[in-house]
């Protein structure tokens, strides 16, 4: 009778379904219906099945029970891979996750519709799987996915934080992400996580944002991480930047006691960016003369040969 139902037919619905739902062949019915495109009534019948199952309806071991709802989701996640309907979709997306996410996903992924679905109502970890084979499998540059798939991963990781976990695989992927996608509206998301403690990913925002002081700080003075500054004021190539990093060093405000010896050590490395005056000014007790005057005399050295040169 299924295979009947399943294959193409001649047979009515109107003459069977009765006879069908009377004789209890709801499975049958169920392909009868897919296979005349009233999908609606078929994907009813699987949801059904799906739940007298899972509810006990059908005494089986537990093991069966596992089975036949497993069936049933896969014979609906068939239907809807080929549906374009993004409001049949989503009514029965949900179930189907509760069985099997894969099977949801397949959904959501299949090639067999003519257009992708736009993200709406779906659970946010399959959507952010969504958003991600959108932008990562069929490379997608579309500025509304990259945002949405930004913002999703940073709410996931500001719940995360929230309950004390600080490090986690989904912040991991978001910061990797922030640093690869050029496509996302970078002033969204900043404007959501501006308020936290995630200051990498603050920086890095701030970085696409053109922000270099904000940047600077957040390297230097919340992170410390004084190798990821000095490599920016690299990357940004002029002089200024390195005297405000220095300056950053001896004066980091809110209390905090000048850092003597990340200054002493931009010296040293990238004295030649400096401005020997603005060094000069800056010698107290807490960087005496001694710790820095033969880094001073190289580069007034320095200066006097380049202006030698010049003229």
């Amino acid at each position: 009778m299924e295979r009947l139902s399943s294959s193409e037919n001649s047979c009515l619905v109107e003459e069977l379904e009765t006879l069908l739902i009377d004789s209890g062949h709801l499975r049958a019915l169920a392909f009868l219906y897919a296979s005349k495109g009233i999908s609606s009534k078929a994907l009813s019948i699987w949801r059904s099945l799906a739940r007298n199952y899972s509810s006990g309806g059908y005494k089986k071991d537990q093991s069966s029970e596992i089975d036949r709802r497993e069936d049933a989701a896969t014979e609906a996640s068939k239907i809807l891979e080929h549906s374009s309907d993004q409001d049949l979709i989503l009514q029965h997306l949900g179930w189907i996750a509760d069985v099997n996410q894969t099977l949801a996903i397949n959904v959501l992924i299949s090639d067999g519709r003519p257009e992708f679905l736009s993200p709406g109502e779906i659970s946010i970890e399959i959507l952010l799987r969504y958003l991600q084979w959108l932008i990562e499998d069929r490379e997608s540059d579309e500025a509304r996915f990259h945002t949405a798939y930004a913002l999703l991963l940073a709410k996931s990781v500001l719940e995360s934080y929230e309950t004390g976990i600080s490090q986690n695989p989904v912040r991991e992927r978001f910061q990797m992400f922030l640093g690869s996608s050029d496509a996302y509206d970078a002033e969204e998301v900043l404007y959501t996580i501006e308020e936290s403690e995630l200051w990498l990913e603050k920086a890095i925002l701030y970085r696409r944002l053109g922000q270099e002081s904000l940047v600077l700080e957040i390297l230097a003075l919340k992170l410390e991480d004084f190798e990821a500054a000095e490599q920016y004021c690299t990357e940004i190539g002029r002089p200024d930047a390195y005297n405000q990093l220095f300056e950053m060093y001896l004066d980091p405000k809110d209390g905090r006691e000048a850092m003597v010896t990340a200054a002493i050590k931009l010296l040293h490395r990238h004295g030649q960016m400096l401005n020997p005056l603005q060094v000069l000014e800056r010698l107290s007790s807490e960087m005496p003369l001694r710790l820095a005057s033969d880094t001073i005399v190289k580069i007034l050295r320095a200066r006097t040969h380049h202006h030698h040169q010049g003229q």
